[in-house]
């Protein structure tokens, strides 16, 4: 009888803990497993390192390394995480080990088939990132309260841009949306002006890892 495949190993670029930095759970301790590997090339990019290289670790040694933090909660981030087959089986395995999960995805791979109790943190891509064009429009209608949509914008076009995609999509009513501006691209306070000048049912956000520890690699 032919015995069940064992779990695909993943390609990890890095594991740490840190303070999450974006999104509705900014603030929180958190231990980030960052996955190796990412189809987009976005022009703004601050991960480049994750593109290639980390190392091979199958799921119980990833299980035991974030076990070692003491930590319940956890982010899958990249790169782009659903880009590796054993992602999924990650999300599910950490959800049934107790841990609050959230994924951060780009948003132009298909999040249908992610474990429910994940919180998805979908990055819709505007003009300005160049990579507008691979967006999965599709993911949209998959969103649900717990998840988040997120617009990285890198000026008045883009903003504008993402404006339109709000009033056009109804976005607002599936779940969060959060704006926040590329850095030495667009003034916050510049971002945030328009935000509040437009009234726009939006949270503006920052990356507070980079307030606290700029381009450090591992915080």
């Amino acid at each position: 009888m032919k015995q069940a495949s064992a779990a695909p190993a993943l390609r990890v670029g890095e594991i740490f803990h840190s303070l999450q930095g974006e999104s509705t759970r900014v603030g929180l301790p958190t231990v980030f497993i960052r996955l190796t590997g990412c189809p987009l090339r976005c022009r703004w990019c601050d991960t480049a390192h994750a593109f290639s290289g980390g190392e091979s670790l199958p799921l119980a040694a990833i299980l035991e390394r974030i076990a070692a933090f003491g930590c319940r909660t956890v982010c899958v981030t990249g790169g782009e995480p659903l880009a590796q087959a054993g992602c999924r089986r990650l999300l599910t395995a950490l959800c049934d080990a107790g841990y609050s999960v959230s994924l951060e995805t780009s948003g132009a791979l298909d999040i249908s088939g992610v474990d429910p109790r994940v919180a998805r943190i979908v990055d819709l891509k505007p003009p300005g990132s160049g990579e507008a064009e691979k967006n999965r429009w599709e993911n949209l209608a998959l969103l649900r309260p717990t998840d988040e949509l997120k617009f990285v914008l890198a000026s008045r076009a883009d903003y504008d841009w993402a404006k339109s995609v709000l009033a056009g999509r109804r976005i607002g009513e599936l779940c969060p949306v959060l704006f926040s501006p590329v850095a030495d691209a667009l003034p916050p306070a510049e971002l945030a002006g328009w935000i509040l000048a437009d009234r726009l049912p939006v949270r503006f956000q920052l990356q507070l890892h980079k307030l606290l520890w700029g381009d450090e690699r591992g915080r």
